[in-house]
């Protein structure tokens, strides 16, 4: 089969001819729609590009996951053969993860990833009963985190009415179409991404975020948040923000996988690691880095006292990684793990079934990096949280190094 899929100038939908859609595609409204309207060449949520893809002689073709996967062996399920792939589900950062899928009979959409090596194991999961819906389901999205379009009234909006108010709306839009029960995927796009409204960007406080007043002891409990005094600052610790963020807004003294130094006033980290007999590979600049506290697998959490940048201080490669901007985006991070706990929990753990872990993952990072894109700029793409959410959506709780 020969295709050519046109891109109009100045416009991303990718539209297709009635011959080039040929045998593959026989529902009427599918082929309605891709011939007319079209699909976009990507969004924040999705990709259509594996549509442009070409083969051996330059010519753009339609491909069923059986002919993508390869699979001379017979081990694909029925079910999946003739599926066409037709895009991509988007991580943090644009990067593809799960493949997307059309029932060229039926024009259902669903979404599945390839295991080359063992496409026995390949199965596929709902995602939209028509590319109309899907197309519209990712335009809201898109939408809400841009704050624009049916979402522009929430600009300068922040807080967790906001959060509340965006989740329901986003959750209206995907129940309508649907009888009431969109795909897991988009459950967790209502009730994960409206998180990032919860905090403002106004520069109040001279950080990234401008926390609500009390939400880390709302979210974690009363007396359950640190307040720093004075006393406790060492005098490297010169950046005011910094300073007056762990004063009056503080930290949890027990946040997922992290935990506060709170017996002893905070130290550097060349006074914490004096009596090491390997103090000589501390970092240049060990008496300006404050320790706050401990991540899991001999990790520290530092702040630089004269920049107020969050990092990483891993023990076993002597090596400093970035973290995140500053204390507000660290609260948030901590502020964002135990809310989706508590959303679990509160849903009957139907965000972490073994089939949904991924998806919550890239549902979870995309929030954080739309927060704090300290993760995309880590630049040999190491970052504590970025591997503990991908984690921690897996089912194990695992640290950067090893089990939890």
């Amino acid at each position: 089969m020969s295709t050519t899929i046109t891109t109009h100038a100045g416009d991303t939908a990718i539209i297709l001819t009635e011959a080039e859609l040929g045998p593959y595609i026989t529902h009427a409204e599918t082929r309605r729609w891709l011939t007319g309207p079209g699909l976009p060449y990507d969004s924040g949520v999705l990709s259509f590009a594996e549509l442009c893809r070409e083969d051996r002689e330059g010519r753009e073709v339609l491909r069923t996951v059986a002919e993508t996967a390869g699979d001379p062996d017979g081990r694909l399920a029925a079910e999946l053969r003739d599926q066409l792939v037709i895009g991509g589900l988007l991580g943090p950062g644009g990067l593809a993860a799960e493949s997307v899928l059309l029932d060229g009979a039926t024009g259902e959409i669903s979404t599945t990833y390839f295991l080359y090596d063992r496409p026995d194991l390949m199965d596929r999961r709902a995602l939209a009963p028509s590319l109309r819906t899907l197309v519209r389901f990712a335009e809201a999205t898109d939408e809400l985190a841009g704050l624009r379009g049916q979402f522009a009234s929430y600009v300068g909006r922040y807080g967790p009415k906001a959060v509340a108010e965006a989740s329901r709306h986003l959750l209206a839009v995907f129940e309508e179409g649907t009888d009431g029960e969109p795909a897991p995927f988009w459950k967790m796009a209502a009730l994960i991404r409206p998180l990032a409204l919860v905090a403002g960007r106004a520069g109040a406080s001279g950080l990234a975020l401008d926390l609500p007043s009390r939400l880390l002891d709302q979210e974690f409990g009363q007396g359950k948040v640190v307040r720093f005094e004075e006393v406790d600052f060492p005098a490297t610790l010169t950046h005011e923000p910094t300073r007056r963020f762990l004063r009056e807004v503080g930290l949890p003294e027990n946040g997922f996988l992290f935990s506060l130094d709170t017996d002893v006033p905070l130290q550097t980290l060349a006074e914490y690691h004096a009596d090491e007999e390997w103090a000589d590979e501390l970092p240049a600049g060990a008496g300006r880095l404050i320790r706050l506290g401990h991540l899991v697998e001999d990790n520290s959490l530092v702040i630089d006292g004269a920049t107020g940048a969050v990092l990483n201080w891993s023990e076993p490669e002597a090596r400093l990684f970035p973290l995140n901007t500053d204390v507000s985006t660290l609260a948030f991070t901590l502020w964002l793990l135990h809310r989706e706990q508590a959303i679990d929990e509160e849903s009957g753990h139907e965000l972490t079934t073994p089939d949904t872990y991924d998806q919550l993952a890239i549902t979870m990072l995309q929030v954080l990096s739309a927060v704090d894109p300290t993760g995309l700029r880590a630049d040999d793409g190491r970052h504590y949280w970025t591997e503990v959410f991908q984690d921690e959506a897996s089912g194990v709780f695992e640290s950067v190094g090893g089990v939890w």
